[in-house]
């Protein structure tokens, strides 16, 4: 099995500098570029054969242009949402740190706090969608999953079976997409972080 795991393109939050979590910001004009970009380059790349995303805004819409090109159905799935940050959610990442500022305790992973989700349950919903679409898509076939970056994150740790609490995070662009493989019972990763299609947008902001 092929994963092409996928990250949203631009959201509005990333111009207002606002947590996002589980607030439901739509792309700008940039993200929606980016996506179509994305879309162009799976499609001459590695088209798949299942597409699977967030119900998030930012997340769907990307992942709706991509099924648009590529012409296969997209499916959602709610275990793909971005890490529930409870009060966090929309906040100017100003006015957060005042509100709801960073305890010792916050870093547990079994304690709650601000009305997030605490890192077990996190990595729990994790493996739960991970496992999922390993055991019950065809072992043959090429599937892109649409999420966001502290999902991704996640998602990565199960993956490799990683401690949930890992210091050290794998980078997540706009439209980033990593590929990961699955092959007579091991786990591969192939590339990470890969936004060659945004080299057009890259080369006119230089001009």
């Amino acid at each position: 099995m092929e994963l092409l795991v996928i990250r949203h393109g631009q959201s509005e939050a990333d111009i207002l500098k606002c947590h996002e979590g589980r607030a439901d910001f739509p792309l700008t004009d940039l993200g929606i570029k980016q996506a179509e970009l994305l879309a162009d380059w799976i499609r001459k790349n590695y088209p798949p054969d299942f597409i699977i995303s967030s119900p998030l805004k930012r997340a769907r819409k990307t992942a709706e242009i991509l099924a648009s090109l590529v012409k296969i159905n997209l499916q959602y799935d709610d275990d793909l949402m971005e890490y529930n940050n409870g009060k966090l959610a929309g906040l100017p990442y100003e006015e957060a740190a005042i509100k709801f500022p960073v305890q010792p305790e916050n870093k547990k992973a079994y304690i709650s706090f601000y009305g997030q989700e605490t890192l077990i349950e996190f990595r729990a919903r994790a493996e739960k969608v991970l496992t999922k679409i390993i055991e019950e898509y065809p072992p043959e076939s090429r599937v892109a999953i649409v999420s966001h970056g502290n999902m991704i994150n996640m998602l990565f740790r199960s993956f490799l079976k990683m401690p949930i609490n890992l210091d050290c995070i794998i980078s997540n662009g706009d439209t980033a997409v990593h590929y990961w493989k699955v092959e007579n019972g091991k786990r591969k990763i192939i590339f990470l972080n890969k936004t060659d299609h945004l080299q057009s947008i890259r080369e006119e902001k230089n001009l």
